[in-house]
């Protein structure tokens, strides 16, 4: 049923993609020459000291895999019938889920080995929302779980 816990911690899973999508992921300041890095899931952007853009590149691949991870939570709500589909869309979801976080991980450290950071920049609250969001596919993984054995117990004692 649609109104069981695990609805609202896939509800959860989107919305926190909808951050990711929505906000930054990750900021590097005071290079060697005061500029600043910012990456967001659309786009990795060079500011200088006055705030000008210098150089934007794209890293689209971030934001297509934060909206199918929204997406996925998404139909994975209505997946109730099958609690085994659901399963299955939640585990794919977490792949999806790590596979952003490596790349969010692999794109911010190779930036800081181009431009020889001292310190690795920060992480913002669009990165550690994608972490939010895994715990909580994690907790609704638990609770589908828990319906399932539920339902066989019942079966058995029929």
């Amino acid at each position: 049923m649609i109104q069981r816990i695990q609805t609202i911690f896939l509800f959860f899973v989107a919305v926190a993609m909808g951050v990711t999508i929505g906000t930054q992921l990750w900021n590097q300041s005071g290079g060697t020459s005061g500029d600043t890095w910012n990456l967001t899931v659309f786009t990795l952007t060079n500011f200088d000291a006055n705030g000008d853009a210098i150089q934007t590149s794209s890293k689209w691949y971030l934001g297509a895999l934060a909206a199918f991870a929204g997406l996925l939570a998404m139909i994975s709500i209505f997946q109730y019938r099958t609690r085994s589909r659901q399963m299955l869309l939640n585990m794919i979801n977490s792949l999806v889920m790590v596979s952003l976080v490596a790349a969010t991980f692999l794109t911010t450290n190779g930036i800081n080995s181009s431009i020889q950071a001292q310190d690795g920049g920060s992480y913002e609250v669009g990165f550690w929302s994608i972490l939010v969001a895994m715990v909580m596919n994690m907790l609704a993984n638990r609770f589908i779980k828990k319906d399932e054995a539920l339902v066989r117990s019942v079966d058995r004692i029929r």
